[in-house]
């Protein structure tokens, strides 16, 4: 980057503007020129807005001093205290560095104490950066732009003021330095989490009488030789190539979290609900907790254990039940909790059904399904066109219903024998009429599944 100069002449007046602009190497190893930020014209009727703004480090006196800038074609007035002719023509921006977003998360961690929390617990080697130093630059760059630590090694530290504002230098930031932070704080993990949980109490005045659990899954390139819990499972990330592990984490409604473990890539969402709920009773004391969770997490078995030992929950459930209690409940009246969402509610052996109707999401879902289902019958329709071998139609047609997804079930495709030839005749296909009217009936509904028996349905 560097400062460009505009001169122009006016009224037999010389006036002097002035922009940023950065070289780009384009294609064809061309460069072109951007102006990122136009900063005005610089003269004497602006003295007092530069003399506020521009701060400049007096090394003799070993503090801060303000200057007035003009242009070296100028002549500075004999009224102006502290004034500076520069070259502006020859000014260049080196190392532009994020200051506000590296500040505001030093100020973060100041809060939380977490400089003396870990101070506490990482031994330091004399002469070495502190590893509460380096553990607090990886938070920072985690908060403010996420990336690995090879990516803070090479790029981040270097673009951020954190040097200036942790008095540190850039062997801070080393490579193995940051991994090897990472292995120290495994062991003080509950302990972390415990000084967390009284701060946001202390901070924000937080509850932790509702409580959300999700799992997800995070995979690797490569064979994982030295990562024990890199296995083969369920990816949620569209990689079954790859091995993986899975992530829980239990988080209050404000998004702050209590808890997490890191398991192996085959477990089973299933096996895990039990372990956590044990977990955060021994953390945190047993008090009344409603747990809220996916449907696939908790089994029949789990929420049976759950309402024994007096611990709420509130979860979804699976599709195939909707349409059963659908029919139950046909005759009872909807109450509006709010604006589009109404619910219908059912006791059921010690459980409180809730069906809901979302008229929003009524609407997505039936406009999702029938723009798959508009593309899967373009897709028949030009293969009835075309009339391909029927080795080459089946290969398309799988392909066809792998995009259309459950969407695909609506659509009855008469397929040709073995040995048979592909024609109009052999190969057609419908839309089942009443299938598809069931499942625009049930759009936008879903029923939720409860312990909290006294609740409103607004809560719910």
């Amino acid at each position: 980057m560097f400062l460009r100069t505009h001169h122009r002449r006016k009224y037999g007046k010389d006036h002097y503007y002035f922009s940023v602009v950065e070289n780009r190497r384009v294609a064809g190893d061309k460069t072109v020129q951007r102006e990122v930020l136009y900063l005005g014209e610089v003269n004497t009727t602006q003295e007092a807005a530069w003399r506020r703004t521009l701060q400049v480090f007096d090394e003799d006196r070993a503090a801060p001093t303000s200057l007035m800038l003009f242009p070296e074609s100028q002549e500075i007035p004999a009224a102006a205290l502290n004034a500076v002719q520069v070259r502006l023509d020859q000014m260049q921006l080196c190392r532009p560095r994020a200051y506000g977003n590296c500040w505001l998360g030093c100020w973060l961690w100041e809060q939380l104490d977490l400089e003396g929390f870990w101070r506490s617990r990482l031994k330091d080697r004399r002469g070495e950066v502190p590893w509460a130093t380096v553990l607090e630059i990886l938070v920072i760059n985690r908060l403010i732009d996420p990336g690995s630590e090879f990516r803070l090694h090479r790029l981040g530290f270097e673009n951020s003021a954190l040097d200036e504002l942790l008095q540190v230098d850039f062997q801070a930031a080393a490579k193995d330095r940051l991994y090897r932070c990472l292995d120290l704080l495994l062991p003080h993990k509950d302990d972390l989490f415990k000084h967390l949980h009284q701060k946001w109490k202390d901070l924000f005045n937080a509850s932790y009488d509702v409580l959300l659990y999700d799992l997800t899954s995070t995979y690797f390139e490569g064979l994982c030789q030295e990562i024990p819990k890199a296995k083969h499972g369920y990816s949620r990330d569209g990689r079954p190539d790859c091995r993986q592990v899975v992530i829980a984490l239990v988080i209050t409604p404000e998004g702050l979290p209590l808890a997490y473990e890191v398991m192996p890539g085959n477990t089973s969402d299933k096996t895990t609900l039990s372990g956590f709920l044990k977990k955060i009773e021994e953390a945190y004391g047993k008090t009344r907790r409603v747990w809220v969770m996916d449907r696939g997490i908790p089994t029949q078995q789990t929420l049976s254990e759950m309402r024994q030992q007096g611990i709420d929950y509130l979860v979804g459930t699976p599709k195939g039940k909707l349409q059963a209690i659908h029919k139950k409940l046909l005759d009872k009246p909807w109450a509006l909790v709010r604006q589009g969402v109404e619910v219908k509610l059912s006791q059921e052996q010690g459980e409180l059904l809730v069906l809901a109707k979302s008229r929003g999401r009524q609407q997505k879902e039936i406009a999702i399904r029938r723009k798959k289902l508009k593309r899967l019958f373009n897709g028949l329709i030009a293969l009835r066109r075309s009339c391909p071998d029927r080795d080459r139609l089946l290969q398309r047609i799988g392909v066809l219903k792998h995009e259309a997804g459950r969407a695909s079930a609506m659509v009855e495709i008469h397929l040709p024998a073995a040995g048979e030839a592909v024609t109009r005749e052999s190969f057609h296909y419908h839309l089942r009429v009443e299938k598809f009217k069931q499942a625009e009936v049930l759009d936008g509904h879903y029923l939720l599944r409860t312990s909290l028996q006294g609740e409103s349905p607004e809560v719910l």
